[in-house]
Order: C-alpha cells, then structure tokens, then sequence
C-alpha cells in the first residue's frame, strides 16, 4: 500500500474519531480534514474542488433561501398549529403524522428539501405543547431516508442508478415502494416504543393548541402568495428535471433567485437577513466532507475496498446482491454515498461483462443499502446533517452518539427486513 494511501485513510479515520467525540465542532474537522489532504498532497486543489458536489450544496442554499423567506410569512405556525388540530394535540400521534407528511414529500421532492421544509413546524408544535423536541428530530431524519428511498428522485444515489441502469420513475415505484412503506411502519412503532412515555403533555397546552386560530399566524399574506409560486416553479422543476435535463440544484437556485427577485428587489437588509440564516455550518461540513472522502477514492481505497468485497463471494448472484446490500448499508452510514455509489456503480456493470446475466437483484440492494443505510449515523445522509445543524442553531443540539444508539439498531432492522424481500422477490 502506497504511503499516500495510509496518509489518507489516517486522516479520515481520525477526523471520524474527531466528530464523535464531539470535541470539536464537525464543522472545523471538515474544513481541517480537507486542508490537510491537499496540504500533505494526497489530493490536489483542483481535484479536492472537482469532488466537492456542488448539485448538493446549490440544493441545499437554495432550499434553504426559499424556507428562511417562507418563514417570514408565519406559514410554518400555520401547519403546525392545523397538524396538532387534526390529532387533537396528542403527541404521539403528532410523531406519526409529521413522520408520514415528511416520508411521503422526501419520496415526492428529495430528502433534505423535505426536512427543511417540516423540521421548522416540528419545532413550533413542540414548543406550544412543550414537548421534549428530539424524538420527533430523530423519527423526521429516519422518515426523510425511509421516504427517499422508494422513488426515483428521492435520494441522489437513485439517481445515479437510474441513469446508468436506464431505470425509469414508474421501476422505482414498483419494486421499492412496498418494503419502504413496511419498514416505515416498523421503524415508527418502534420509535413509539422507545419514546412513548415521554411524549406527553398537560390537558391545559392541548386545550390551548386546540383554540389557537391558524389563521392569525398568517402575518405577510402577500409574502406567502410569492412564496407559494416560487415553491410551486421549484416543485415542478424538480419533477421535470429528467426530461428538462436540469440538476436538482438548477431547480433550487432558480426558484429562489426568482423568490429574491419578486420580495425584495433592492431591499439589502433583506436580503442579508435571508442570506445570514443559510446553514453555513452544514454547507462548509459537506465540503470539507466531499474532499475528505474525495481524496479515498483518489488512492483508490474505496475502490479496493470493493473489489475485494466482490472477490468474496466469487460470482455467486445471491452472496452478490447480500453483501452489496449490506456492505453499501454500513459503508452509506459512515461515508457519503455518493461517491460510494459511484465506485460501486461500474464494479457491478464490469459483473455483468464477466457473465452474470441478471443483475436487477444487485442494483436493487445497492439503492436499499445506499439509502437506507444513510440513517445509521448522524452524518450519514445530507438530510441528517442539516436537521442536527437546525437543531443545534435553535439550542437543541442532538449528539452523534445518542443519534447512533437509536438509528444504528433501526438501520441494521431495516436492512434484515430488506435482505428478506430481495431474497424473497429476485432470489
């Protein structure tokens, strides 16, 4: 093994070791890690910027414009105050609604669009029935996952797949909608478990919750028009995006440069006000992040990592799609799986040429595993990062090791439950 493949593996291991311990914030390890791969060569400037993913990020600041502004307008007060009305304020089943309304936009948008469209009217409904926040976080950022898997445009490794599988919509749909619509229910039934008794509240706050009127919390109808057309120009972007063949970033960008354009034309303070809530700190996270796991696959530890694994099982269809199932799981929760899937993506191809003629079971674990192994850790999935990010900001911060203790179990579930539907159904 070369010296700068040790180098490599030595600083990612490290800045891992770093942001569990929560010593330092994850931010300044990104960054930190980052610098220290192009400092000590293993990566040089001009490659470490090529794996940055810029479509991500774009989303995420785009996204992320569109909500602060929305936010003005007391919409989110408005939802959660109708949500808790439909439940009667009943914690417990406010965790099941918020999850499903955040399961069901993550399959529809993407993923981190949908946690920072529903995080802020978790926060508001908590606040009013003065409930412990954190449950709730944890069952959105598991949800947001489970969602994201079942549609084609849901989580960016689908993504991948589909174009380089020539999958469509409509297969999406049909072979994964059904097992994540299962492990969804699994994994909130056990939430409630784990979480049950502290979700509760006085008869007084729900009665309160129950005769606030949504309504007034409308404060900028204006505003909210606005907002909805520039949210409606963005959803149908990101619909449309295949057949338009724009980035998911492109869809962000422009509606909020168009939301910017018809609020506050040359209102400065405005706009700086908007710009400042911009979770930055999650931006520079997944920068320093990109290059981090940039440089691995520059050394070709990653790919190592994969060809070895597939020399493991020796061709064999069923021990093939298995370990792709579970090593993409435990390899998506550590390590970003973008460009896990990435390396992965032509490996499986090269199988096809080597004579294994039926590949859907493979390229089915492969979307399983990458994305929903994106729950077991807090840096596992863009989504998770920018709710802890959310959270940290409004003084609730959740740590990578009480996320891990609940998510890494639920995963490994999830996964289990997985493995008998791929053997089941292709095997």
């Amino acid at each position: 093994m070369e010296t700068s493949t040790i180098v490599a593996i030595v600083i990612f291991v490290a800045a891992y070791a770093l942001i569990i311990s929560e010593k330092i914030h994850r931010t300044i390890i990104g960054i930190c890690g980052a610098m220290l791969m192009i400092l000590l060569g293993i990566i040089n400037q001009e490659t470490a910027i090529h794996h940055i993913d810029f479509n991500t990020l774009g989303l995420l600041m785009g996204m992320m414009v569109i909500v602060n502004i929305t936010s003005e307008t007391g919409l989110f007060n408005y939802l959660a105050i109708w949500a808790a009305k439909k439940v009667k304020a009943k914690p417990i089943s406010l965790l099941v609604a918020l999850s499903l309304l955040t399961a069901v936009c993550s399959a529809l948008l993407d993923n981190v669009t949908t946690v920072l469209l529903t995080v802020p009217i978790t926060f508001s409904i908590t606040k009013q029935l003065n409930v412990d926040v954190k449950p709730f976080l944890i069952a959105q950022i598991l949800s947001s996952n489970i969602g994201g898997t079942a549609t084609l445009i849901g989580d960016p490794p689908n993504i991948m797949i589909g174009s380089a599988v020539g999958l469509q919509f409509m297969d999406f749909i049909t072979n994964l909608s059904a097992i994540c619509i299962l492990i969804f229910i699994v994994t909130i039934a056990l939430l409630i478990v784990i979480y049950g008794k502290k979700l509760h509240t006085t008869d007084e706050l729900r009665e309160k919750v129950m005769q606030l009127d949504e309504k007034s919390q409308i404060v900028e109808p204006r505003l909210l028009k606005k907002c909805l057309f520039a949210l409606a120009i963005t959803i149908s972007l990101f619909v449309l995006h295949g057949q338009l063949h724009l980035d998911t970033a492109t869809a962000a960008m422009t509606g909020a440069g168009l939301l910017l354009l018809i609020s506050f034309p040359q209102k400065e303070a405005m706009i700086a006000k908007v710009l400042s809530k911009v979770e930055w700190l999650a931006i520079f996270f997944f920068a320093g992040l990109f290059i981090l796991v940039g440089a691995l696959v520059e050394t070709g530890v990653i790919k190592m990592l994969a060809e070895e694994a597939i020399k493991i099982t020796n061709g064999d269809l069923t021990a093939t799609s298995m370990l792709i199932l579970w090593m993409s799981a435990y390899a998506s929760a550590f390590i970003d799986n973008i460009p896990f899937v990435a390396t992965l993506i032509p490996l499986i191809q090269d199988m096809g040429q080597m004579g294994m003629t039926n590949l859907d079971p493979v390229w089915w674990s492969l979307a399983l595993g990458a994305c929903l192994g994106g729950n077991g850790t807090l840096i596992g999935a863009s989504a998770n990062v920018v709710v802890a990010s959310m959270a940290a900001q409004r003084g609730k911060p959740i740590s990578f090791i009480s996320f891990m203790k609940i998510a890494l179990p639920m995963m490994t579930l999830s996964i289990a439950i997985s493995s008998v539907y791929v053997w089941l159904r292709y095997l």
